[in-house]
């Protein structure tokens, strides 16, 4: 479910194709008021100098700041008058209506022209992974595999870990682990490579991918940052607002301590364990499937509108 401020917001797919300053600025303004409610605790760590391992990823996996999400973007085919600001920004051209009013829209042309493969690949990875049947039974064992056997205890993180060195290393050797997700499985200790039941390449990723995998719906605000600014901010906001629950839940399910940070283990390696995070990844999957139809939706419209 959109929050309040995102519902308000999505009134531009709706809206006449030309807004007024009027129109489109109080647009702007709440999504302002969503990104800064969204990102004020990783701004507050940020100026302390303070970082967050579970929360911080999303930023620093993505190499984003909050100052780039806060940027309104309305989408193609949308035209913004009087948009000073917008008309200043990369993809962007303006001219003057027949009233000699400035109007500003993205430029969906230009940004086929040079980033087309990447609408046209997103497009199609988004599809596929709609296609494939949901598997909930990988149970986030990722985590796990990325520091099997690894000497180096603050490999991925300084988090201690849950269960120690050696019980973390026999949860992996207790389970078959059938990692899904290139961009997870590419960081595995050489020897959890080959423990996984398909050998990922990057060349296979759209073959593999499927919508139960806990990164690849985090990976959706990931695509909306490829794509930016030719998706709409809002659901771009949407992706990152479900990308951060997931990340809660992924490291909750991870072999590392988290209750400092006031998260509660997920023992996946109990059955009660297991049972909740498979729960957990079928509601995920729900959530993503729209958003997965939303950038579809979006990657269209993007060439349409070229």
């Amino acid at each position: 479910m959109h929050s309040p401020i995102a519902a308000d917001a999505t009134v531009v797919s709706d809206a006449p194709r030309v807004l007024s300053r009027a129109k489109w600025e109080p647009l702007q303004d709440l999504f302002h008021a969503r990104v800064d409610a969204a990102t004020c605790g990783h701004r507050e760590r940020r100026d302390a100098g303070e970082s967050h391992a579970v929360e911080d990823f999303l930023y620093e996996y993505n190499s984003t700041k909050p100052s780039q999400l806060r940027r309104w973007h309305p989408g193609p085919g949308i035209v913004l008058q009087e948009a000073d600001a917008q008309a200043r920004w990369k993809w962007y051209r303006t001219q003057a209506s027949a009233a000699g009013v400035m109007e500003t829209t993205f430029d969906a042309a230009a940004f086929m022209a040079k980033r087309g493969t990447t609408v046209d690949f997103v497009e199609n990875l988004m599809k596929r992974t709609a296609e494939r049947p949901l598997h909930v039974g990988c149970f986030g064992l990722h985590e796990w595999a990325m520091i099997y056997k690894s000497g180096d205890p603050d490999r991925r993180h300084t988090l201690p870990l849950r269960l120690g060195r050696e019980g973390t290393d026999a949860v992996v050797e207790a389970h078959p682990i059938a990692c899904t997700h290139f961009d997870a499985f590419r960081f595995f200790t050489p020897e959890a490579r080959p423990l996984n039941a398909t050998q990922l390449t990057r060349e296979t990723q759209v073959a593999s991918e499927q919508p139960g995998c806990l990164h690849a719906t985090m990976d959706l605000f990931k695509w909306c940052l490829k794509l930016s600014p030719a998706v709409p901010s809002e659901l771009q906001q949407d992706c990152f607002d479900l990308a951060l629950e997931v990340r809660r839940v992924d490291m909750r399910a991870s072999p590392y301590n988290v209750s400092s940070y006031g998260l509660e283990a997920i023992a996946i390696e109990t059955p009660a364990g297991k049972a909740e995070y498979a729960t957990m990844q079928r509601e995920f999957a729900r959530r993503g499937a729209d958003l997965r139809l939303r950038i579809v939706d979006a990657c269209q419209a993007i060439r349409a509108t070229a």
